[in-house]
């Protein structure tokens, strides 16, 4: 396999979920003290979703090795890099999040969107190229 900018993307985008899921499953209040928000009630919640990012992680590292065949991994991170902000952005507005807390999004969401579309677009015309050739004429 030939080891371009898409196996590099993944690989670091796996190593970055597996590091910040481990940060927040062993330390879940470190984002929230850093922020100064409230800590949560319940820290097994937000350790939750550690364990999710860190599988995020693990898929990403998958798809690395063949990325426009293990498109919907990389597709699902990326709707949650979308929904992930919107969500962010409904709750300051409402004020439940203070302003520091959106670096999490900055690392998190933001700066995969551009590769992380950049990669799927390719998938897409990866397969719209297989499928014409493998449909009867």
């Amino acid at each position: 396999m030939k080891k371009d900018w898409r196996y590099y993307l993944l690989w670091t985008a796996g190593l970055y979920n597996l590091i910040w899921g481990a940060v927040v499953i062993f330390f879940p209040n470190f984002f929230f003290e850093l922020t100064n928000m409230d800590l949560p009630r319940y820290p097994m919640i937000w350790q939750c979703v550690g364990m999710i990012v860190g599988v995020y992680g693990v898929g990403y590292i998958i798809a690395a090795y063949q990325p426009l065949i293990h498109w919907p991994i990389i597709l699902v991170g990326f709707l949650g890099k979308i929904f992930g902000p919107i969500g962010f952005a409904w709750y300051l507005f409402q004020g439940a999040f203070p302003l520091p807390f959106g670096l999490t999004i900055i690392f998190n969401d933001l700066i995969w969107w551009i590769p992380f579309g950049k990669l799927l677009f390719e998938a897409y015309r990866f397969h719209l190229g297989h499928r014409a050739i493998e449909q009867p004429a």
